[in-house]
This record gives structure tokens, C-alpha cells and sequence, in this order.
């Protein structure tokens, strides 16, 4: 597995949806998720620390976690299916299980227990990674997602990439750059007359 950091949301060119990007540590892979208008927004909020007048879906979240005494141990963005991200919540209880044991109505949840001792909750992955913003949770990828999901990024060739149109644009003329995209556009081809129009 990758852990994943959130560097922030973008705006798909083509569609205009929001997307929210993962890097690993390397930062040479990052992924991106599309994700809906409000989902930007309560992420957006999470990673500005904004407070909001009246609690968010994700601030009542938080609230309905410590209430319950769980605790979000990590996320984790474990498969694609049909084009379409899963993730799962990783919870641990915050009082030990001896507490909640003798508490009358606890009712351990057998189906969803792991070999960890871990709470597993399906959820979408922006709201997990809303979530995961809000109580300082990690957020981990199995490895064969991002080998599948991620564009490269390459800071370095990106900069190399920048540095050189920045020569390129000091060195040449407003009359030279008029020449060379002149020359670049397609000739007119002389239509022949026995040429069928389509």
C-alpha cells in the first residue's frame, strides 16, 4: 500500500468537474479522482480549516464518531470498478473492548471485524478523504490502484520544461513567431476536378 496526500482540487478541462488529486511520497505519481460540486467544496473546507457557521455532512460525521467513541485509524482506496473508485474506513474503538463489552447494549459487529480488530465501513472515497482530512486520519492506496489510476508527474521535467519556452519566448521576435506559425499551417491542396466531392 501508498499513503496518499492531498494536494488539492482541480478542475477537469473538457467537463469542468472538480477532482480531487492524491500524490504519493515520491511525488512522481499522482491520482486523480473526479468527484461531485459539494464533495469539492466540503474538501476544500477540510484542507482550509474553514469553520462553517452550522456542521458540514463531514463535521457531523466527526461528531457521530466521537460520540460513538471511534476512532478513524486510516482510509484505504482499494480497488476500481467500472471506472469508479472504492474505499474503505478503517475504525478502532477508543475505549478498550473491555469497556464496551460490559456496557448493556453493545453488540459487537462480527461481520465487519478484521483480523486488525478494525471497523471496516464501505465509503465513497471523497467522503472518506473529507473525512480523512477532518481528524488528521492517513489515507493509504493499494498499490495496484495507483499503478492503474496515476499520471505521472515530473516536477523537475516540468520545470526543465518551463525554464526552456521562457529562453524560447526571450529569444525570439514578435515577427519571427508570425513566420514560424505561418509556416506551420497546412498548404491549400489544389482540388482535382476528377476527385469525387464528398
Amino acid at each position: 500500500m501508498v499513503e496518499m496526500s492531498v494536494i488539492g482540487i482541480a478542475l477537469d478541462a473538457a467537463s469542468r468537474s472538480p477532482i480531487v488529486l492524491l500524490r504519493d511520497p515520491s511525488r512522481r505519481r499522482q491520482v486523480p479522482i473526479w468527484i461531485d460540486q459539494a464533495q469539492a467544496h466540503n474538501i476544500m473546507a477540510g484542507l482550509n480549516g474553514e469553520p462553517s457557521p452550522r456542521p458540514l455532512s463531514h463535521d457531523l460525521m466527526v461528531s457521530l464518531l466521537a460520540a460513538g467513541e471511534l476512532h478513524l485509524e486510516r482510509v484505504i482506496i482499494h480497488a476500481i470498478e467500472d471506472s469508479t473508485f472504492r474505499a474503505v474506513l478503517k475504525l478502532s474503538h477508543d475505549a478498550p473492548v473491555d469497556e464496551m463489552e460490559d456496557s448493556a447494549d453493545y453488540e459487537p459487529i462480527e461481520e465487519q471485524q478484521t483480523g486488525d480488530d478494525l471497523l471496516n465501513i464501505d465509503a465513497r472515497p471523497s467522503d472518506a478523504i473529507a473525512l480523512a482530512i477532518r481528524t488528521g486520519s492517513s489515507i493509504w492506496m493499494l498499490e495496484e490502484v495507483v499503478a492503474e489510476a496515476s499520471i505521472a508527474v515530473d516536477a523537475e521535467a516540468d520545470a526543465e520544461d518551463r525554464t526552456e519556452f521562457r529562453r524560447f519566448l526571450d529569444q525570439v521576435s514578435p515577427a519571427a513567431m508570425v513566420r514560424h506559425l505561418q509556416s506551420r499551417q497546412p498548404k491549400d491542396e489544389e482540388t482535382n476536378e476528377d476527385t469525387p466531392l464528398e
